[in-house]
């Protein structure tokens, strides 16, 4: 293990230390510094961050509830990997949700939720320009302002966790010739219709949305594979 990968737990946060090395370690598999197949090794990760074993252990049971890591008998923890069957399974359940946080925040959102969106639109499309990093940042952003204008906090988690589940492929697929585009058309047609009050056209328009990026997304891994 790269022990570049990880960085030491500064103690003067206020969030607890459990939470804290939970995040940091997600974050690194989230962001591929942890790769999948990589054994998780309490002793290496809790010197590297520089805390005790035990943090180390409880933030790995609750990375295995929430997908990302895998216990093998006898062998230990290793960093989940993730299939083109995990892809589907994953976007499917995403599209239904993304869809009914659409269609609960066209009924929901506040005039102050709806100025953020439209201004993280156009963030976005300032981004596109030149930082696809920021574009997916900002893309992340975008839906997490959709989730909460919904209302609904056990949606909202659900979401989060299935999005974060499959963020290591993000710039794969916006990187998709002629994807990002289409994603910003795709977005703003989203934001009209929560705009307009339109549930219907709202909840439509989101599921496509996911359902378009899955697509081009396995139209990337495809390519990669050939």
């Amino acid at each position: 293990m790269d022990k570049s990968r990880l960085i030491p737990i500064k103690l003067d946060n206020y969030k607890p230390l459990r939470e804290m090395v939970f995040e940091s370690l997600r974050e690194a598999i989230i962001q591929g510094r942890l790769r999948p197949g990589e054994r998780l090794m309490e002793i290496q990760l809790a010197e590297e961050m520089g805390v005790s074993r035990t943090p180390v252990r409880e933030a790995i049971r609750k990375l295995e509830l929430e997908g990302f890591v895998v216990m093998v008998p006898r062998k230990g923890a290793y960093v989940a990997g993730i299939s083109v069957k995990d892809i589907v399974d994953i976007f499917e359940v995403r599209a239904a949700l993304e869809g009914l946080a659409a269609g609960l925040s066209a009924e929901r959102i506040t005039d102050e939720e709806m100025d953020q969106l439209e201004r993280s639109i156009h963030q976005i499309n300032v981004s596109a320009e030149e930082d696809l990093k920021a574009v997916v940042e900002g893309d992340t952003a975008f839906h997490a302002l959709i989730y909460k204008s919904s209302r609904n906090q056990r949606l909202e988690q659900i979401i989060i966790n299935l999005h974060e589940q499959i963020n290591r492929f993000r710039m794969t697929s916006l990187s998709q010739p002629g994807r990002l585009k289409i994603a910003l058309d795709e977005h703003t047609k989203i934001v009209e219709a929560i705009s307009d009050r339109n549930v219907e056209q709202a909840q439509k328009l989101a599921t496509e949305h996911i359902e378009n990026a899955e697509q081009s997304l396995l139209n990337a891994l495809r390519e990669e594979e050939a």
